[in-house]
């Protein structure tokens, strides 16, 4: 007779909510104290990788025939492109502002991670993630030529005039809150997978959804608009961006990342309730094995002891136990 396969049923299931705005929790307490530098190189990474991904969704939206007679196919073209961004940002543990919304704001929430930690982090994270887009937009898109003859320039020209121009200072700040949302959705359902196939599907949807829509991502907007200055879109200067384009933006995305997704999740899961393990561990825990006050052996040891006299259903629908 041959051995039985042993199945780790846990590792094929997501995490539930609960489990996985505690690991937003957990993910937001770390990021919150991370060194300074390490933080700021972390966003300009995650700036210029959104700058490639928003590139190639610009490239691949200039159809001269669709954008005139099938304009929903463009968007449905770009909206397939431009979640590449999150997918790269998330599975290299880059920084996005957006994100950190959500996460260090969970943190904060949960009493795990000090306000002004977490105000540093945005401020970082805001500027290293401006310093990729524009190194990305000037040296390769810029200098590069990407976007230098038709019918690429004169579709940078019409998005950006249509994304900053078109439309008024309120319009942008709404359209702000509804994409963080989405983005931050994208993110808890990224961490929500324990595979690489089912973070990136996880990711994939509501970044879809937001670029469908046309919602403004104030660290999107920081690749587009710059590139449609260098080119010259007319009626477009860097005041105007400032004031109608990065303040509505910025503010309207922390709304969205803070009060729809960390503040109601949280109150959802985290609030009044007790702690939650994950995958077996729970934060005090995972807190002294990061400050090194308990070994791992010292761990195994004692969840070893605990398993011998326990057996655990796994439920493989809803990932609970």
């Amino acid at each position: 007779m041959s051995n039985p396969v042993t199945l780790n049923a846990p590792s094929m299931v997501a995490y539930t909510p609960a489990e996985t705005i505690e690991l937003v929790s957990r993910a937001g307490a770390r990021k919150g104290r991370t060194r300074p530098d390490k933080t700021f190189l972390g966003a300009v990474s995650a700036g210029c990788m959104l700058s490639l991904a928003a590139g190639g969704s610009l490239l691949v939206s200039a159809i001269p025939w669709y954008i005139e007679n099938a304009p929903g196919i463009v968007k449905m073209l770009s909206a397939i492109i431009f979640p590449v961004a999150l997918v790269l940002i998330m599975l290299t543990g880059a920084e996005l502002f957006t994100g950190s919304t959500m996460i260090t704001g969970v943190a904060v929430l949960h009493r795990r991670l000090p306000i002004q930690n977490m105000l540093l982090h945005w401020l970082l994270c805001f500027w290293g993630n401006f310093a990729g887009c524009l190194f990305v937009m000037s040296i390769f898109m810029g200098y590069g030529g990407i976007f230098d003859h038709e019918p690429y320039r004169g579709q940078v020209i019409a998005f950006v005039t249509a994304k900053q121009l078109d439309p008024q200072w309120h319009q942008i700040f709404i359209r702000a809150i509804g994409c963080n949302w989405l983005v931050c959705l994208g993110i808890f359902m990224g961490m929500q997978g324990k595979d690489v196939v089912s973070k990136v599907t996880g990711m994939y949807m509501p970044i879809f959804i937001f670029v469908m829509l046309g919602f403004d991502h104030v660290a999107a907007n920081m690749f587009f608009i710059p590139l449609g200055i260098w080119l010259g879109t007319p009626g477009l200067s860097i005041g105007l961006y400032i004031w109608k384009g990065m303040i509505p933006a910025a503010v309207g995305n922390m709304i969205g990342g803070t009060v729809f997704c960390a503040g109601y999740y949280y109150y959802m899961y985290l609030h009044a309730e007790a702690d939650i393990a994950l995958d077996g561990t729970y934060y005090a825990t995972q807190a002294r094995l990061e400050e090194g006050t308990m070994s791992t052996s010292t761990l195994q040891g004692g969840q070893n002891g605990e398993m011998s006299g326990n057996t655990t259903s796994v439920d493989l629908k809803s990932g609970q136990n």
